[in-house]
């Protein structure tokens, strides 16, 4: 991944609940630098109270917008005009869109256009047509510290995880041959590239693994090679179907 490119990221503050903060923004440092971080909500609302600790921590800019008709999400407005401003300013390399709501959509989908690079991150609620329209997108719930995840009457829990169905290893099978040799043999770099473009909400942590190497060890559909190369200091991962 990039570390050096400058990301900005615009949270949707009426969306996205505020115990995610901590985890999301060191996620959002592995894609890049975050120069501009802003979160667009009213703040004359109470239930908007508990984020003004988070912020200060976090040094994230609260940008008010008044609801000025009812029905009308205000915010969304705001954040798309703020976005398209910062488009325009030629100062970032990409973006962070932080809201499970699939009105960002568009949005998401002209930012790529004019190349920038889109991570959107929501709740595992957030619609398809968001998700496919962003380079990546990373569920919130993953983020969540395990000893931290609690139920309703807050008992500690444990995470659910998505299962590795036949469907999923069908679409593994079918990436892994999509980025193949002659031998059968893909990079896993490659293979990761290619999953996300083909489904950019894909991530082994939905399945329980950090990396995407311990999910495909985890198979017996597949076979691992290590290789060493000469001036790389660690070993290349390869994965070839069985």
């Amino acid at each position: 991944m990039l570390k050096d490119i400058k990301l900005a990221v615009l949270i949707d503050g009426d969306n996205i609940p505020s115990k995610y903060i901590k985890e999301m923004m060191e996620e959002i440092a592995k894609y890049g630098t975050p120069t501009i971080k802003r979160i667009y909500g009213d703040w004359t609302k109470p239930q908007l109270g508990k984020w003004k600790t988070i912020l200060l921590e976090n040094a994230i800019t609260p940008i008010q917008q008044y609801g000025y008709t009812t029905g009308k999400n205000a915010t969304d407005s705001a954040m798309i005009i703020d976005a398209m401003d910062i488009l325009y300013s030629n100062n970032v390399d990409g973006f962070c869109l932080v809201s499970s709501d699939s009105d960002f959509t568009r949005l998401a989908t002209r930012l790529r256009e004019s190349g920038m690079q889109v991570y959107g991150i929501g709740e595992k609620k957030t619609p398809d047509p968001f998700i496919v329209a962003c380079d990546k997108f990373i569920y919130l719930e993953i983020l969540e510290p395990y000893s931290e995840t609690k139920d309703e009457k807050g008992k500690s829990k444990k995470q659910i995880f998505e299962k590795i169905t036949p469907k999923v290893i069908k679409f593994l099978k079918q990436s892994v041959s999509d980025a193949a040799d002659e031998d059968g043999w893909a990079f896993l770099g490659d293979v990761g590239s290619l999953i996300l473009k083909k489904q950019p909400n894909f991530d082994s942590r939905n399945f329980g693994f950090e990396k995407l190497t311990p999910l495909f060890k985890s198979l017996n559909q597949f076979e691992i090679d290590q290789r060493v190369q000469s001036g790389v200091r660690f070993k290349l991962i390869y994965v070839r179907n069985k």
